[in-house]
């Protein structure tokens, strides 16, 4: 991902009614640091545009556990199966990093009711469900994966 993806990644984020679109600006500045560890990962279309976005970290003071934090798909490119592709192009990516473990996490709202279904589909197993963490009635679901 480069400097130049944020604003189609924004819009991705915008159309899937994800999170405020500005939270991505904080997310990405430890990326670009050069520094960092996070992993960005960007699918494009044929005519170059920006089509699906993921976004994952190592969970710090683990031993080959890592976050998806993020995987968004435009919604008119959905149910075509770019965003199973593009997490296993990330699953892939972390193995050649040793990676062991993946975890991804949503919201349990009714509106996540697709995102929640799409996970079991990709292999993850839900393993807990933390109450009201978002905000009040609205659980985070957390799905794990052994990459191993």
């Amino acid at each position: 991902m480069s400097l130049s993806d944020l604003s189609e990644a924004k819009l991705i984020i915008e159309d899937n009614n994800m999170f405020p679109s500005e939270l991505l600006n904080e997310m990405s500045t430890p990326f670009f640091s050069h520094t960092s560890e996070e992993k960005w990962f960007v699918v494009e279309s044929s005519d170059k545009q920006v089509i699906a976005i993921a976004y994952c970290s190592p969970e710090r003071m683990t031993e080959g556990t890592w976050n998806l934090l993020l995987i968004a798909v435009l919604p008119s490119h959905q149910g075509h199966g770019v965003g199973r592709l593009l997490i296993e192009h990330v699953e892939s990516a972390l193995v050649q990093k040793q990676a062991r473990i993946m975890l991804v996490e949503t919201s349990g709202l009714p509106e996540y009711e697709r995102t929640r279904k799409f996970y079991p589909q990709c292999g993850y197993t839900p393993v807990a469900v933390i109450p009201e963490y978002y905000g009040q009635e609205d659980d985070k679901i957390v799905f794990w994966k052994s990459l191993m």
